[in-house]
């Protein structure tokens, strides 16, 4: 994943020799409440609870997870937006945050004002498969049928607004073909219906659908991440495949309430760059089909910006909506 670099200028490098205020420099004292906006046990609660206790260790305080699930994030994610910035709240996010920006009209919170982004923490491909019955084992196979066939290919998704949904968008908008979208309440029926050829393609993570391709249920035609998946490496990428600009991945980060001191903001990103590169760390994100990742948190609020850029055009081009 590409990242853009913002170069540090003299201001800045004032401000980082400035004395940092006394809270910061003791920080922490007390426990630290760590928000999943989700419900515990799928892929970010997962993330959250594995970084949850390796900041623990690191930063001699508890680390406690606190689940707050509901309307794709949102909930959670405006409770942390509002709490009191002084790095005793962090939220673990993902690409949803970026999709949420323009998916919710009426969102409580402004996402690129009301938080400060701390890190990228870890990222996961996902593949672009197809029940075998459809006659095609390429990406080029794949949309020369679609084009012959307009709006009679089926894709399913994990509900509107969801990143097996906007994935399989940003295809329909890159190539100009004509799908039709099945969406279900959650990745799991999905793909159990993919696997029983009531619907034709999906866009999944690695996680879910590469056991299905192995076992030659479901047929992998390109990962959607900037290199081959290490996973797969016999999958070229979407880009190699002849999609030109196609580049999804899921990726998950940890941000704090704005205002948070920049001290407090830097420790905090200290200890995630550091846990990214544990090799404990890296062997049980791969069990999940997960790479470490870490940035800078100027880094990630550059990227930040960028996907909420992206994945705005995507949503206002489906025309999807979410109350």
């Amino acid at each position: 994943m590409n990242l853009p670099i913002r170069a540090a200028c003299g201001l800045a490098a004032a401000l980082c020799i400035a004395p940092a205020p006394a809270q910061a420099q003791n920080y922490p004292v007390r426990s630290i409440r760590f928000i999943v906006p989700f419900a515990p046990g799928g892929g970010t609660d997962i993330v959250a609870r594995l970084l949850g206790q390796e900041l623990n260790k690191a930063l001699g305080q508890p680390v406690v997870i606190d689940n707050r699930g509901g309307a794709g994030s949102t909930l959670g994610t405006d409770l942390a937006a509002k709490a009191p910035p002084d790095g005793y709240t962090i939220v673990l996010n993902n690409i949803g945050l970026a999709f949420n920006a323009t998916l919710y009209p009426k969102l409580p919170y402004d996402t690129l004002k009301d938080l400060a982004p701390v890190s990228l923490v870890a990222t996961q491909p996902n593949l672009f498969v197809v029940h075998p019955s459809l006659p095609v084992k390429s990406v080029a196979e794949f949309l020369k049928l679609a084009r012959a066939r307009p709006g009679q290919i089926t894709y399913a998704s994990g509900g509107v607004g969801s990143g097996s949904h906007l994935a399989a968008e940003l295809l329909i908008l890159l190539t100009k073909v004509s799908l039709i979208h099945v969406p279900y309440k959650g990745t799991g029926p999905a793909i159990a219906d993919l696997l029983g050829g009531q619907v034709q393609m999906m866009v999944s993570t690695i996680a879910s659908a590469l056991p299905h391709a192995k076992a030659n249920k479901l047929r992998a035609l390109g990962v959607t991440s900037v290199t081959r998946s290490p996973a797969a490496p016999e999958v070229p990428t979407m880009v190699e495949a002849g999609v030109p600009g196609f580049e999804f991945s899921t990726w998950y980060a940890v941000l704090v309430p704005a205002g948070t001191p920049k001290p407090v903001v830097q420790r905090l990103n200290t200890e995630l760059t550091r846990i990214s590169k544990l090799p404990d760390i890296a062997e049980k994100f791969s069990t999940q089909g997960l790479d470490p990742l870490s940035s800078t948190p100027e880094a990630f609020g550059e990227y930040l910006k960028s996907e909420v850029d992206k994945w705005g055009k995507v949503v206002k081009a489906t025309g999807a909506r979410a109350e």
